[in-house]
């Protein structure tokens, strides 16, 4: 296909189109993992901000800080390279040799979820700081048990509220899902690799690339808006 001396004939290959289809595959599946690991991570860690104990808090801070503060990409780099190095490795019997317990996807899938992880508790813990004081004692007088009454009343509502920063950080996790490719993780801007080295065809394949992640990117925001508008509290923000 020819188009303003755009050259889209790749397209028509099926090789490229099985790696395409792959790849748009693969990135919603590291996308929807990491989303889901990242919110897990989030919660956990602002239910343990709230428990007594120095130590607790101070290696929960160091979490955060380290992630929030060092590149996401170093950190894939260190996952993949350092810690997955040091793993057992098993034996692979399509090749009869040995591989590594931790591949690219897994190591990709830790490091994005846990550096989303981080700033989702900082969000969560804003949301948990809006809560009204008022609501946590009417619930611990009700003897609703301190477990009890973060998974029943604070967390729902701090969910609610930190919808908008939560929508954000999705957002950018979803995005940099992209990094994935730089330790061979089989996703989207992987595959572009191999095809336009192949074809000397950069620019038609990153703008092929381009208008899936703004579909893939505006599916998400799509859905989170909807959520907003759902889970939104009568009056709070108006």
């Amino acid at each position: 296909m020819i188009l303003l001396n755009l050259n889209f004939s790749w397209l028509n290959d099926p090789t490229y189109q099985g790696w395409l289809k792959e790849g748009i595959i693969n990135t919603i599946i590291l996308s929807v993992e990491c989303i889901f690991f990242s919110l897990i991570i989030g919660v956990v860690g602002v239910w343990l901000q709230g428990l007594p104990g120095k130590w607790i808090q101070r290696i929960l801070q160091g979490y955060i800080q380290l992630f929030r503060n060092t590149p996401p990409l170093v950190q894939i780099f260190f996952l993949f390279f350092v810690l997955a190095a040091l793993l057992p490795k098993v034996y692979d019997p399509a090749t009869g040799g040995e591989t590594p317990i931790l591949g690219s996807f897994g190591s990709a899938i830790i490091a994005l979820s846990l550096f989303a992880g981080a700033f989702n508790i900082e969000i969560f813990r804003s949301g948990i700081e809006a809560v009204p004081k008022t609501m946590i004692e009417a619930s611990s007088s009700l003897g609703l048990s301190r477990s009890q009454c973060f998974l029943l009343v604070i967390m729902p509502l701090a969910f609610r509220i930190c919808l908008p920063s939560l929508n954000n950080n999705l957002v950018n996790l979803v995005k940099t899902t992209t990094l994935a490719s730089a330790i061979a993780t089989p996703e989207l801007l992987y595959y572009a690799g191999q095809i336009y080295a192949d074809n000397f065809a950069t620019l038609e394949v990153m703008l092929f690339i381009w208008l899936v992640y703004i579909l893939l990117v505006g599916i998400l925001i799509g859905i989170m808006n909807w959520i907003e508008f759902k889970l939104r509290i009568p009056g709070y923000g108006n």
